[in-house]
């Protein structure tokens, strides 16, 4: 009976039923059922993706044919080419005709296990995400030959995850569409390798000047190295990058089995003769800075589109020769010229684009020295100065800073008009005082100056860095006679089947300063060329303009115009090292009058217009007449204040006094006028100037303004002239 029982709860399975799973073994089935489940839910997705995308590619011919990028032909002012820039492709190679060693080199680099996986590389994918999680640092790029591939033809180069997923579908697509061979002949004859060149026989001509079907191992190792960073590892740009570059394919080959240790070792990429391009070096500086411009000017296009700009080819290659002719051993040079409605006629960025692609006319800020001394005068001419007026060249201290003259002496009683030819630092001091120095900066904003300006007292003398293009442009105004001038380089875009897509239109010119301020500046400028430090800038013509020089001789200037053209010329290091025996007015000047010579020599001769037509508020009473009636000329108002007696309402033109009054003693006899010390000391004495060195500025005078932070990493330095 008992053993009845025993089965009996056997069977009903009260006693020997198993133990249910619980706990973290519960959550490994669910996780690993789950997880096969998504992974299968995902394959069929993917799968799907794939066999739709792979329908819709394009046959192998038609990829043959696609090509991207957008061709731009930059043309000079009277319509010939200039250079070409956009995509340019050579003979298209089959498979077979592609040096084995182009292909081995571009795999091992690029993607050692092409032949094995299916567009992704699992496998590296795997290497890359373990790098990433376990050093903390962002996911390393891990594309395919045939990821590169479809993101060429298909995609852009934005990163973020959307893009990489349709880039891994695409991939995968053209896997399943095309074989290897055909994959790889399509990347190596349509990949990018800089300079314009996309393919292998393009890169190789335009580098090697030879057909990509007889590159050398050499050869093949250079272009394998630029598709990481086609313009930093680019032959003609930086040999020795690339040539370092291609150590690396070399060694990479050799660890991937594809040459010996022995091939590598004894292959020097050095010796390579690589093809130095200099085609469109001297136009190069100048398409530099107008073609981003397209971005601002033109709609979204991906045409092909020709660009006219106002480059003169003739005085483009004058430009060039000038700067290479003058500039010091070890220098650089610039030069922007400016026609007068702000036309660039010729950019010249440095000796040698090839060399140097940095553009010095446009990026580089140096001190402009004593070429800073237009603003300074400006100021002065506009607050009432004149070129006649007397100043005095004397030690003076200001704010704790004294100014000292390029020759270490000084000149005494001058007037303004020789202060400025021979560049007198102690004058153009008291001026900027005089007259403020925020007033200075602001009329350097006024014309043009782009870039920051302190305000301590040595201001005056050029310790702002500014850009050639600014100055130049600041000069122009000048010329313009007081207007504003806006620079440009480009005067019509249209779409190679003629569409327009952009006209220059000229902007209407404000007046910067009144005539009168223009034509004594001018009066100045010319001065300084005719009999002061700027005398090698003569070209047997009027030219107006004014020299510039920093401390230790680190920077020399010239800026100046004639006939309606305006030039800039700096030159000095890279590195604001001294040059010995540069100076403003020897090579830059020099420099300026081989251009100007060219630049000016079908224009017709035109004389300064340095009539100073004073406003009336500014004139003197009339000399030869010292006892005249003073109600001839003055009236003072109830409050004492200083009056033109025409505009009393009951002035009489025929006897310029107010009605009733016929003589010096009538019934309305004008009472003394009520002025002030400082204008009568300014009468007598010519100008209120800074008090000798070694003395306070008078306690009249507020404290100069705190000057603002500079910007540029290089001290302060006084310019010598």
């Amino acid at each position: 009976m008992a053993h009845k029982s025993r089965r009996r709860r056997h069977r009903n399975g009260a006693s020997s039923a198993p133990a249910a799973v619980t706990g973290w073994k519960l959550w490994l089935k669910r996780t690993l059922v789950w997880g096969l489940g998504a992974a299968l839910v995902g394959a069929l997705l993917l799968g799907i993706a794939v066999a739709v995308t792979m329908q819709g590619l394009p046959s192998y011919s038609q990829l043959r044919q696609s090509q991207p990028g957008q061709t731009i032909v930059v043309r000079a002012r009277d319509g010939s080419q200039l250079v070409s820039l956009g995509p340019s492709y050579g003979e298209w190679l089959p498979y077979e005709r592609i040096p084995q060693v182009m292909r081995d080199a571009m795999v091992s680099v690029e993607d050692r296990r092409f032949d094995m996986h299916p567009g992704v590389d699992p496998i590296g994918l795997a290497r890359a995400t373990w790098v990433s999680l376990s050093t903390g640092t962002g996911m390393r790029a891990t594309s395919t030959i045939t990821q590169q591939l479809a993101r060429n033809i298909f995609l852009n180069s934005n990163r973020t995850i959307d893009r990489k997923a349709r880039e891994a579908v695409l991939a995968l697509a053209l896997e399943a569409k095309f074989s290897k061979k055909q994959i790889l002949e399509l990347y190596l004859n349509k990949v990018y390798f800089g300079g314009g060149a996309y393919g292998i026989d393009s890169a190789s001509r335009r580098f090697f000047g030879h057909g990509a079907d007889t590159l050398s191992l050499e050869e093949a190792a250079i272009i394998a190295g630029l598709v990481k960073a086609p313009s930093r590892y680019s032959p003609t740009a930086d040999a020795d990058a690339a040539v370092a570059r291609a150590s690396v394919v070399l060694d990479t080959m050799a660890r991937n089995g594809y040459i010996t240790p022995g091939q590598a070792g004894a292959v020097d990429p050095d010796t390579v003769d690589i093809r130095e391009d200099r085609g469109g070096n001297a136009v190069r500086y100048f398409t530099d800075w107008v073609l981003p411009q397209l971005d601002l000017l033109l709609p979204t296009t991906f045409e092909p589109i020709e660009v006219w700009t106002t480059l003169d080819p003739a005085l483009q290659e004058a430009a060039s020769e000038a700067i290479n002719a003058h500039a010091p051993e070890g220098a650089q040079g610039a030069l922007v010229s400016m026609d007068r409605d702000g036309a660039i006629l010729a950019m010249v960025g440095g000796k040698d684009y090839v060399e140097s692609n940095y553009n010095r006319a446009t990026q580089a800020q140096r001190q402009p020295g004593s070429a800073w001394k237009l603003f300074v005068y400006l100021t002065a001419l506009e607050a009432g100065y004149t070129p006649d007026d007397r100043v005095v060249d004397e030690p003076v201290t200001i704010d704790g800073w004294s100014p000292r003259n390029s020759g270490g002496g000084f000149s005494g009683e001058i007037d303004v008009r020789t202060a400025f030819a021979y560049s007198k630092n102690t004058v153009a001091a008291q001026l900027g005082y005089e007259v403020g120095f925020t007033s200075v900066a602001s009329m350097a904003r006024r014309f043009g100056i782009t870039t920051p300006i302190n305000t301590m007292p040595a201001m005056v003398l050029g310790t702002s860095e500014v850009r050639v293009l600014d100055m130049t442009r600041a000069f122009a105004g000048i010329s313009a006679r007081g207007k504003s001038v806006e620079p440009y380089g480009i005067l019509r875009v249209r779409t190679a089947s003629g569409e327009m897509l952009y006209e220059h239109e000229a902007k209407r010119p404000q007046q910067l300063v009144p005539d009168y301020v223009a034509a004594g500046i001018t009066d100045l400028l010319q001065t300084t060329v005719n009999i002061g430090s700027g005398r090698a800038a003569n070209i047997g013509r009027p030219v107006a303009g004014k020299t510039g020089t920093t401390n230790s001789n680190k920077d020399g200037w010239f800026v100046g115009f004639s006939s309606g053209v305006t030039t800039g010329v700096w030159m000095g290091r890279d590195d604001a090292r001294a040059v010995g025996g540069l100076q403003g007015g020897t090579a830059p000047a020099r420099a300026f009058a081989q251009f100007m010579r060219k630049a000016v020599a079908k224009r017709p001769v035109e004389q300064f217009d340095t009539d100073l037509r004073l406003p009336e508020w500014q004139l003197e009473p009339d000399e030869e007449d010292p006892f005249g009636d003073p109600s001839d000329y003055y009236y003072v108002d109830e409050d004492g204040n200083l009056i033109d007696p025409r505009e009393l309402e009951d002035y009489d033109p025929a006897t310029r006094r107010p009605e009733g009054i016929d003589a010096p003693d009538g019934n309305r006899q004008s009472p003394a006028p009520a002025v002030d010390p400082e204008f009568l000391d300014r009468a007598i004495n010519g100008t209120r100037r800074p008090p000798p060195a070694g003395q306070a500025p008078p306690s009249h005078r507020s404290p100069s303004p705190t000057p603002s932070p500079r910007t540029t990493s290089r001290p302060v330095t006084q310019p010598t002239e």
